[in-house]
């Protein structure tokens, strides 16, 4: 897992940048303290960080092929490339010069063009540069897992691992996209391909580009998950295929020249994923955090499952200061403001994991792709509601309106007589359109239907709870999760892998039936049955915690002095009206109502405008984050 930058002109004066690229790629040196090239002609320019996890002693990027035709940059793990390498090989002839991951996808690129990308097990982002054809070749995994942004301006098209690398490049793009910040402020991330940068985009999950020297990219999208619900009728079997692809899954996974952790946050799918994991690696290390509050932590039952797979635990504790001192780093370690408060234990628990490995397993994307998350039971419990013919579903919306909050059943009627398209936008809803009053630019036309409109057109032969399913995999897993995997690990030169954002094991999950994923008692039914033998008992049916944060009792009073000055230090007033924000922050002290995601969705974003666009506010960046081989 590395970091990456390209430049391609629209003039044949790339060698001209090329000194550039040396501070640009000194500000993404987290990604890669092992080692860096950059490598131009006339029309291109690459550059690289390297984090050295296969190949250790070769493989170093840009990686030339077939005498030096092609150059690559890529980030990220090719799962499968021993198994292509290998196919390559008798089919084509291919020879190789490395024993990684790299040059297998440049190799295959070369005998079976661009269908090579949808050949890839792993999680990638990579660009190729032909210079016999002159045009360049590059994309994403289909989840998202690893970032790729990108940059068209009057002298070519840039593409980077970190957009503060393409600021670097362009320093004149501070203006804040006004429209992905109201997203921000609804869905507490930015929705791809969008970034809060005005002309700064993100190339999309499971897409690829061809770009020629002097045009824009010009975009395919190779993967779009094609969830088939139908019911077993072997249901162990079912569960046997799902167990099968998961440890297959993981077997990959662990493929690396150097040592291998795990995350382990009590719950069934990083269990699950340690378990298995431990099958390759007897002495497995587990790392967990948490807090010092009742409620908010998961290091008791995570130990419980450590000894029970029989690894040896690390956890680290994370302290309200801590949280405090750390936030601006991780702002900028971030890009884009994501208002997520795991975030912050994520970061620290990657921090301490990496004094011990170099790569660790993680359970993201179970949730997404075998029906974890219990707002998924709300499509079965408001189906009542679509019968209801439509003036008489507004009229159960409009006296919601009319009902004082906090009283029982405002919700339940203010959300069944909405449409599933009107009311569920993904898995996080901080502010609603009338609360953003606060928001100097807001626009009543700008709303989620503009990132999930799309994605529920493609799905309407599913059933409610299935389409909720696709809706996050293109807004909450690869807008939230995926970006504070990726970025909080990479902050500290650590490589996540996620077993579960696997295409075999997608494979293995789309074919369920909502009764094989959601019943009356629990989540991810199919998932649990498949694990009994491999996940200890007591975590089986465990509900679902992650890592919760405790700001809704820490703005009260451990935080309160610091999200006032926040704000009050912000020079973001054309955007925001502070004042609002303080009344906020203090009605939340005050109580009763918890306003504890909203005030920290805001901070978020004005800690990030302090830092990327007044360019006040200036972390202390470690300027070597463990080189040392582990």
């Amino acid at each position: 897992m590395c970091g990456l930058l390209g430049f391609i002109s629209a003039h044949g004066d790339a060698g001209a940048l090329a000194p550039a690229f040396g501070p640009a790629l000194h500000d993404m040196r987290h990604r890669g303290p092992d080692d860096d090239g950059v490598w131009s002609d006339d029309d291109v320019v690459l550059g690289f960080r390297r984090l050295s996890i296969i190949d250790i002693e070769n493989s170093h990027q840009p990686l030339a092929y077939a005498d030096e035709r092609y150059h690559i940059v890529f980030n990220g793990e090719i799962y499968n490339y021993v198994e292509l390498r290998e196919r390559l090989t008798s089919e084509f002839g291919a020879r190789f010069h490395t024993d990684g991951d790299t040059e297998t996808i440049v190799a295959g690129y070369h005998h079976l063009g661009p269908s090579i990308i949808g050949e890839l097990r792993g999680m990638f982002a990579f660009v190729i540069w032909d210079s016999h054809e002159k045009v360049a070749f590059g994309g994403r995994d289909p989840f998202g897992i690893k970032p790729l942004f990108t940059l068209t301006d009057e002298r070519g098209t840039f593409f980077a691992s970190e957009k503060k690398s393409l600021m670097d490049l362009a320093p004149e793009r501070r203006a804040v996209d006004t429209r992905a910040l109201q997203h921000y402020l609804e869905l507490q991330y930015v929705p791809e391909p969008a970034t809060l940068t005005a002309g700064i985009e993100r190339v999309q999950s499971g897409t690829s580009f061809t770009l020629r020297p002097g045009a824009a990219p010009a975009y395919d999208r190779y993967f779009r998950p094609d969830f088939r619900p139908q019911r077993s009728s072997d249901p162990e079997a079912l569960y046997r295929r799902i167990a099968e692809a998961l440890e297959d899954s993981v077997a990959k996974h662990m493929r690396a020249d150097v040592t291998v952790g795990a995350f382990l946050s009590g719950g069934i799918d990083s269990t699950a994923i340690a378990a298995l994991a431990k099958r390759h690696n007897p002495d497995l290390l587990t790392f967990t955090t948490g807090f010092e509050r009742e409620g908010y932590s998961e290091i008791d039952v995570a130990a419980e499952s450590a000894r029970a797979i029989g690894v040896e635990h690390i956890t680290k504790v994370v302290t309200p200061q801590e949280m405090m001192d750390i936030l601006p780093l991780i702002v900028w370690y971030l890009d884009d403001p994501v208002a997520d408060p795991a975030l912050v234990p994520l970061y620290f628990i990657a921090r301490e994991a990496r004094k011990h490995v170099k790569v660790v397993l993680s359970g993201e994307g179970a949730d997404e792709l075998f029906g974890g998350y219990t707002i998924y039971h709300e499509a079965i419990s408001l189906a009542p509601f679509d019968k209801v013919p439509g003036p008489l579903r507004r009229g159960l919306g409009k006296a919601a309106t009319v009902i004082p909050e906090g009283v029982r059943g405002k919700d339940l009627l203010r959300r069944g007589s909405k449409t599933l398209e009107q009311r569920y936008y993904g898995n996080a809803r901080i502010f609603r359109p009338e609360e953003m009053g606060f928001l100097r630019s807001f626009d009543p036309a700008v709303g989620h239907a503009d990132v999930t409109a799309e994605h529920y057109a493609a799905t309407t032969h599913l059933d409610g709870s299935t389409r909720m399913q696709y809706i996050d995999l293109f807004t909450w897993l690869r807008g939230d999760i995926l970006v504070k995997a990726d970025k909080m690990t990479m902050a500290n030169s650590l490589e996540l892998r996620v077993p579960f954002l696997d295409t075999v094991v997608f494979e293995a999950a789309a074919g369920l039936a909502v009764d094989e994923k959601l019943t009356q008692g629990t989540t991810k039914f199919a998932l649990r049955r498949a694990m009994e033998l491999i996940v200890p008992a007591h975590v089986l049916n465990r509900p679902k915690l992650g890592f919760p944060v405790p700001i809704r009792h820490w703005l009260k009073d451990e935080m309160y002095d610091w999200a006032r000055s926040i704000v009050l230090e912000s020079q973001a007033d054309a955007l925001i009206d502070k004042d609002a924000v303080l009344r906020m922050i203090d009605a939340h002290r005050a109580g009763p109502h918890d306003h504890s995601r909203k005030i920290w969705t805001v901070l978020v974003f004005l800690l990030w405008h302090g830092i990327f666009v007044e360019q006040r506010i200036h972390p202390d960046v470690p300027e070597t984050v463990y080189p040392v081989q582990v």
